[in-house]
């Protein structure tokens, strides 16, 4: 952080990115299982699936559905924080 010191608002969210970030990570982690699921399971038995999605696309359908679901989780966690604080601020 260099030589600046943090103001208490400046703390505050930085915690609020914390947890952001972890509840983005879980969604992944959710996200990410539910989608291997049937990916690997019609890799397997769907003929056209077998033939045209090698282990590379399917990989990439499951880190798809992981990397969105931990920036739509995290993008909403940041807005909602950062929309208490705007209202917080306008009320007073």
């Amino acid at each position: 952080m260099g030589f600046s010191i943090a103001s208490p608002s400046e703390e505050k969210n930085s915690s609020s990115v914390q947890e952001a970030i972890k509840s983005g990570f879980k969604t992944a982690v959710l996200y990410a299982s539910v989608a291997a699921v049937p990916t690997l399971i019609g890799c397997r038995t769907i003929p056209w699936a077998k033939a045209n999605l090698n282990h590379t696309a399917q990989a990439l359908i499951i880190s798809a559905a992981g990397i969105s679901g931990f920036f739509i989780t995290a993008d909403k966690s940041i807005l909602k924080s950062a929309r208490g604080n705007t209202i917080g601020k306008h009320d007073k």
